[in-house]
């Protein structure tokens, strides 16, 4: 990081934010912009923000108690009370209102009639307002008015029925991640929008938000034409080794295994030659539909070593473990502390340490002396002076065009943070090379492979890259890496997540392309610190998760910490990352300044597991694993329907939800013996049993919809597949097809926000190899005909993958960061 000296002011400050309604999502929202010095004000009824009172919660006074969530969220802002049947207060409400420079808004049409909050009449007051409408499910479709938790949103968005035992019932982490998905994504277009000059409003769904961490799966099943089911405890189509194994003295080895090269040197490390040559093992597709016998022999083999050990042998060999921590483990961490990854925070008398922001850009860092603001204020005038606002963009185009951004990253994570730029209007050039291209175009190298371009077949790959042009130059050659340096100069932005020191040795890191272009915003995305003991080791997206803590409160008490996805820290660390672009964007457009962010994945994914650590942090307890038990939801879970496999989840988030299913049930629940949730989690498997014999009766579906007709959260587990044809995303055009050379018609989701009631178009598919080189080495570089025929005659630019024994030797260069599990 900057040296103090080099520091600028916060980057947001002067920026005016208001914050109303109680979707966490907008919350966070909120939270990054207070996070970067904007005055943020949280609006709160007069009965308070209920994430004040969700479990688990925590003393902050004498006889009072709040919740660590809403701690999370909120630390860093002001918050003042309005109640809707004071005129004097909604008076001076909409005064707040139409002097923001940005309204985060989350509530019902209830709520907003109640405070006379009308977006139209806003916008014509103050034209340059941006305002984002979030919500669960959009303004639109026939999910608009359901009821919903974290949970169910993920439910429905295809995150929970891959998760858990094979038999069931699927079992997701508790809560908090849509949460934060979603406030990520609402903070994208705003702050996009802000720093374009402002004027526009985006309406912004968690739903479709969630979705697009399931954008790997769906376009994997689409393209071959199947559905994935759950193949047990930590276990992902299409990879196996992946999971979490204990170790001697009880410890816990997290392990992802997806190349050749790495099962070969896996089963050496075990002492097991005999399933290095037997082609039943060759194939990790093979190797997953074997899983149980395979374990029962790698199981005892952990047993023999700590994880320590596994983890030192791991970094010597290369290979992809990682040491599965808890809360108090992830506190006490050196490297932890030596990043100064937590932030103290004061909540009303207590104080506690908590993730402190991921998005290290390092000329203006975020804030660390935060306070959870106290319930109760007053309505107040805005205490800083409106900030210098960039000149309006002509209406209708897209708050990102004329950013041009180099893409130098491979796989998931940064592709995810590109494609949203993309989407909001950005001239993202995609770099590969003839010789490397993207792993996500596939890792198999056969030579029928190449013979027949099946690397340009992949589905997923096709969803990352859309709105993105392409080009190939190979930078193991003087002349390639002049011409990335050529291109810089006349960009905005570069992305990057190669292995620690490869830039350097190019002469392509920060410090030599400051020199040919001085107001760069340039973003590395290693999987862990580049300056840290772990900088060398192998990662994917799933060894992320299983160094973020959220596995040890995850899954059952009994048996191993939990992981929810095949690759979370991808999508997580490319969410973070465009965050973290479009503040350092912003800084650049009002005061000229460029800079550097250094995004440790790894710290992305601690976010995820910020209300366990604050329990942890606040009371020494380390948070166990517990299931389906909700702190403050009862009942919760996913319950059995008619069909086989099929299931709809549950979380009755009060007494009144708890009035309405017990009317389903049966007089016997309509006992006073069952009204409090602690009378409730007395008796959760009379309850359960109750519940289950009620849903098997009916599809997850007519389930949904007959316990949302009752005011109850419900929603059907959807396998990710499923959602090509969920009715609520057909209802609002949220597939919009698109036509590619070597695939045809493809389904490419929607961004997750929206303008004008229309989805952002998708208006080029993903490039094929090299598709767009004479575009951009002569459209923007000046390049002529005879140039670009020198290049491809030395084999800088092509269109055709080069088979491997022709490829000079990777490591000459380095790479970046291995693909995520699963892209193999």
């Amino acid at each position: 990081m900057a040296g103090a000296a080099d520091q600028a002011p916060a980057p947001l400050r002067g920026v005016r934010v208001v914050e109303l309604g109680a979707v966490p999502a907008g919350a966070y929202c909120a939270r990054i912009f207070a996070d970067f010095g904007a005055e943020v004000v949280k609006i709160e009824p007069p009965e308070g923000d209920p994430l004040r009172r969700r479990g688990p919660r925590l003393a902050i006074g004498p006889g009072a108690e709040e919740g660590c969530h809403f701690g999370f969220l909120n630390a860093g802002k002001q918050s003042a009370v309005v109640d809707p049947s004071d005129p004097a207060a909604c008076t001076r409400l909409h005064a707040l209102l139409s002097t923001a420079d940005v309204v985060i808004e989350t509530l019902g049409e209830a709520e907003r009639r109640a405070l006379g909050l009308d977006h139209d009449a806003l916008r014509a007051e103050a034209p340059d307002l941006v305002i984002v409408a979030a919500s669960w499910f959009g303004e639109s479709g026939p999910y608009r008015d359901f009821r919903a938790t974290d949970t169910v949103c993920r439910a429905l968005a295809g995150l929970v029925y891959l998760v858990g035992p094979k038999d069931g019932p699927p079992t997701p982490i508790l809560d908090y991640q849509a949460d934060i998905v979603g406030g990520l994504t609402a903070f994208i277009p705003a702050m996009a929008a802000l720093q374009s000059g402002g004027g526009r409003r985006f309406e912004v769904s968690v739903f479709e938000a969630a979705i697009a961490l399931a954008d790997y799966n769906i376009a994997l099943d689409w393209g071959a034409g199947r559905r994935d089911t759950r193949w047990g405890q930590n276990r992902f189509w299409p990879n196996y080794p992946l999971g979490i194994f204990r170790c001697k003295g009880g410890g816990w080895i997290g392990v992802t295994i997806v190349t050749p090269v790495q099962w070969a040197a896996f089963c050496t490390l075990l002492d097991m030659p005999d399933l290095i040559g037997d082609p039943a093992y060759a194939v990790n597709r093979d190797r997953i539909a074997v899983a149980d016998a395979l374990q029962a022999r790698f199981a005892p083999a952990f047993l023999t070593r700590t994880a320590e050990d596994w983890l030192a042998i791991a970094l010597e060999e290369r290979l992809p473990f990682v040491i599965v921590p808890d809360m108090a483990d992830l506190l006490a961490d050196p490297e932890h502390r030596r990043r100064a990854v937590f932030a103290r925070v004061r909540h009303g008398a207590a104080d506690y340490d908590m993730p402190a922001s991921p998005l290290r850009l390092t000329r203006t860092p975020p804030a660390r002396d935060l306070r959870v603001p106290a319930f109760g204020g007053a309505l107040a005038d805005w205490t800083a002076p409106a900030v210098r606002r960039a000149p309006p963009r002509p209406k209708g185009h897209l708050p990102l065009e004329g950013v041009r951004v180099v893409d130098m990253a491979m796989g998931w994570a940064g592709p995810h943070a590109t494609r949203h730029l993309a989407d909001l209007g950005a001239d993202v050039i995609k770099i590969e090379a003839c010789q490397y291209p993207d792993w996500w175009r596939g890792v198999d190298n056969r030579p029928v492979v190449i013979a027949q371009r099946l690397y340009e077949k992949s589905s997923y790959f096709n969803v990352m890259n859309r709105n993105k042009r392409g080009i190939t130059l190979d930078l193991t050659t003087p002349e390639g890496v002049a011409l990335v340096r050529d291109l810089v100069r006349r960009s905005d932005i570069v992305v990057e997540n190669y292995s620690a020191g490869v830039l350097t040795k190019l002469g392509l890191d920060y410090t030599a392309l400051r020199t040919v272009k001085p107001d760069i915003v340039m973003v590395s995305m290693p999987a862990f610190a580049g300056d840290g003991p772990l900088r060398e080791l192998r990662a994917y997206g799933s060894t992320l998760e299983q160094a973020s803590g959220v596995p040890s409160v995850t899954g059952d008490p009994d048996g191993p910490p939990g992981m929810s996805h095949i690759a979370y820290g991808d999508p997580i660390g490319g969410l973070n990352a465009a965050a973290a672009i479009l503040i350092a964007l912003a800084h650049r457009t009002w005061t000229g300044a460029g800079q550097r962010i250094d995004l440790s994945q790894v710290e992305c994914m601690l976010t995820m597991a910020a209300p366990w650590i604050i329990e942890c942090s606040a009371t020494g307890r380390v948070p166990p694993r517990t299931g389906t038990r909700h702190p403050a939801y009862a009942p919760f879970g996913a319950f059995p329907c008619r069909d086989p496999d099929s299931w709809v989840f549950v979380a009755v988030e009060d007494d009144a939800q708890w009035a309405a299913l017990a009317a389903l049930l049966g007089p016997a629940f309509a006992s006073p013996d069952f009204a409090t949730l602690d009378q409730r989690r007395a008796r959760l498997d009379e309850i359960e049993a109750a519940l289950a014999a009620w849903t098997c009766r009916h599809t997850p579906d007519a389930a949904m919809l007959t316990l949302q007709a009752a005011g109850i959260a419900a929603g059907a587990v959807r396998s990710p597949v499923d959602l090509l044809d969920d009715p609520h995303l057909a209802a609002r055009g949220y597939w919009q097809v698109l036509r590619r050379a070597y695939v045809d018609h493809q389904p490419n989701p929607s961004p997750a926000f929206r303008e004008d009631g229309r989805p952002l178009p998708i208006v080029r598919a993903a490039p094929t190899l090299g598709a767009d080189n004479a575009a951009v080495l002569q459209g923007v570089l000046g390049l002529t005909d005879t140039d670009l025929a020198r290049l491809a005659a030395a084999g800088i630019i092509g269109t055709d993958a080069v088979p491997p024994n022709l490829r000079k030797a990777r490591a000459a260069i380095g790479a970046p960061r291995p693909a995520p599990a699963g892209a193999g």
